[in-house]
């Protein structure tokens, strides 16, 4: 981690901003220099922030005035941050009989803030959990007494777990953990607490900055979607093709046990929707023998979405799995044991991100889960077939080739389209999650959180659509999000048209506006109306309206289409159609 002083001179760097962000900062210590280092880390990371600070210790003064400034901002964040040192100070005020009672007393006035916050602005709110300091009254037996510190502050972290699940535009910093990897002593200076209200040490910061700007970058859309690894003395210790799969160090013996801990992390995010990849130099049946045969490999092949092993350039193999898996490289993370490899990705492939793993391979996992690569917003059940998916599309592809035509392999799909609006609870955090994911087949990139797609669902002004696909092969999943909104009596505006691009070149986008001019033409609707807003990653669609037949208007990046003189595209997909809103 970088320190404050180096944070300040990254500021300083021109860079050019994808986008900017509104944040208001609410603490109940001084937050002046915690700002600064949310700036640089935005700005790191190529967002610029449009920052609104409030007074110290003005929390209550902030949200429970309807006209405060912090209203007025209109921030698209609020962090709210309240230390354990001045929660302390609270607590230590209390009679004894009282302190049993201070956790549940917080937890009250938290969710008051919340709910308050939701009354007067949508937004979303990032809260920080408290630090386990503890003030050694009770010594150890501090764990077996409520009237203890480090009882309630305990207590107060496991129930905001449970109470941030009532809410989908909260998201917890977990600044708990982080004081607990950096240490007390380095994360609180008594001195800076005691002369400036400063209850972190200034170095302590960027670390807090970091966890919030990534929790921001989540929702933004803006996250790492797969991991590729590198195999001999990454996954496991040893090269395969000189010593042999019997003398491969993984298992509970010896440095074996840190590759094994590294698979086990693999795993881990694999379960939770990251895509595993492999990229090795290697004769592809020599790499995958450990995989099929070797009893102590956690990692099989059924776990990894795309395999490649060759003497090829390793650059040019993971432009091939990018191709495949249709992400960003900017979604990729790759795991390699060697330095000249290292730099020839990150030479080749700025945009993939290459962690500079430690020599000693025992320091492997600790060493990345100090990263925090993985950051997420969201977590559905689709992300845990997300491996199979793509193993299935691959088949597609192989499919395909044994066709004459395009026409020819698409009808031979069977495909079937599952269309529906947002009042089924069950897609409603997918919906927000592709929302969030989704960068280059997205005409407006606005994100959406879960509580932003249920408020849209009963909005008589916005006629929602999601569209799922399946064919012979198997279900492609929720593939599209579309939003229309209502301007006047005769025409609909596209507020968010958005698809996965694992089905482009299916028809998939004609079906869809099919779907759309039936449903204008029965209601009465004259026009639709389509907006692209450029980004820097969905240029693939900056001539999606034109295509599909919207003419042009005297406004830029504005297209209109006049329903009435609507021709039909033929598609190879036939509808399932759920539940359709009428006006």
């Amino acid at each position: 981690m970088k320190t404050y002083s180096e944070y300040k001179k990254i500021l300083k760097q021109p860079v050019l901003p994808l986008y900017e962000l509104k944040i208001a900062v609410l603490g109940d210590f001084a937050t002046q220099k915690l700002c600064d280092m949310l700036k640089a880390v935005a700005h790191e990371n190529k967002v610029k922030l449009s920052l609104y600070e409030a007074d110290f210790d003005a929390i209550d003064t902030e949200i429970f005035n309807p006209e405060s400034e912090l209203y007025h901002f209109q921030p698209q964040y609020i962090f709210i941050s309240t230390s354990s040192k001045k929660q302390q100070l609270k607590f230590n005020a209390l009679d004894l009989a009282d302190k049993a009672h201070f956790a549940t007393q917080y937890l009250d006035k938290v969710k008051l803030w919340w709910d308050t916050v939701n009354q007067n602005i949508k937004t979303n709110i990032i809260f920080s959990n408290l630090a386990e300091l503890d003030d050694a009254v009770f010594g150890n037996y501090a764990n077996k007494t409520q009237c203890s510190w480090l009882y309630q502050v305990r207590k107060i972290n496991f129930e905001l777990m449970n109470l941030v699940q009532q809410y989908k535009n909260v998201f917890i910093q977990d600044i708990s953990a982080l004081h607990n990897l950096v240490g007390k002593e380095k994360a609180f200076k008594p001195s800076l607490y005691y002369t400036a209200n400063q209850v972190y040490d200034i170095d302590f910061l960027p670390y807090i900055a970091k966890s919030v700007v990534d929790i921001i970058l989540s929702i933004q859309g803006k996250f790492k979607k797969c991991l590729i690894l590198d195999l001999d003395n990454t996954t496991w210790g040893g090269v395969i093709g000189d010593d042999g799969i019997d003398n491969l160090q993984i298992g509970d013996v010896g440095i074996g046990k840190a590759f094994t801990d590294l698979q086990y992390y693999a795993k881990k995010l694999k379960e939770r929707g990251i895509i595993l990849c492999v990229c090795s130099k290697n004769d592809e049946h020599v790499a995958k023998e450990p995989f099929e045969k070797h009893p102590d490999m956690v990692l099989k092949l059924n776990d990894i979405a795309v395999f490649v092993a060759n003497w090829e350039n390793k650059a040019d193999n993971i432009r091939y799995i990018q191709s495949i898996l249709e992400i960003g490289f900017d979604s990729i993370v790759f795991l390699d044991d060697n330095p000249f490899e290292r730099n020839l990705v990150r030479t080749q492939l700025p945009d993939v991100c290459v962690p500079e793993l430690p020599e000693d391979p025992a320091e492997y996992v600790s060493y990345l889960e100090t990263l925090n690569l993985f950051e997420t917003a969201s977590f559905t059940q689709d992300d845990t077939a997300r491996t199979e998916m793509y193993q299935t599309e691959d088949t597609r592809r192989k499919s395909q080739a044994q066709y004459s035509s395009i026409d020819e392999y698409l009808q031979s799909l069977n495909m079937t389209a599952e269309v529906g609006d947002f009042t089924n609870s069950f897609y409603v955090p997918r919906i927000a999650q592709l929302t969030q994911r989704s960068n280059q087949f997205n005409l407006r990139t606005v994100r959406y959180t879960e509580a932003d797609i249920q408020r849209i669902a009963t909005d008589k002004n916005y006629i929602p659509f999601y569209f799922c696909l399946t064919d012979k092969f198997g279900s492609y999943g929720l593939i599209s999000v579309v939003i229309l909104q209502k301007q006047n009596e005769k025409t609909l505006f596209i507020d968010t048209w958005l698809m996965s691009c694992r089905v482009l070149k299916r028809g998939v986008e004609q079906f869809v506006l099919n779907t759309l001019v039936d449903y204008a033409q029965k209601n009465g609707f004259e026009h639709i109306i389509g907006e692209y807003i450029p980004t820097s990653k969905n240029s693939m669609v900056k001539e999606h309206y034109p295509k599909l037949g919207f003419e042009s208007t005297e406004k830029p990046n504005i297209w209109k289409l006049n329903v009435e003189n609507y021709q039909r595209f033929p598609v190879f997909i036939q509808s399932e159609q759920v539940f359709i809103p009428q006006q």
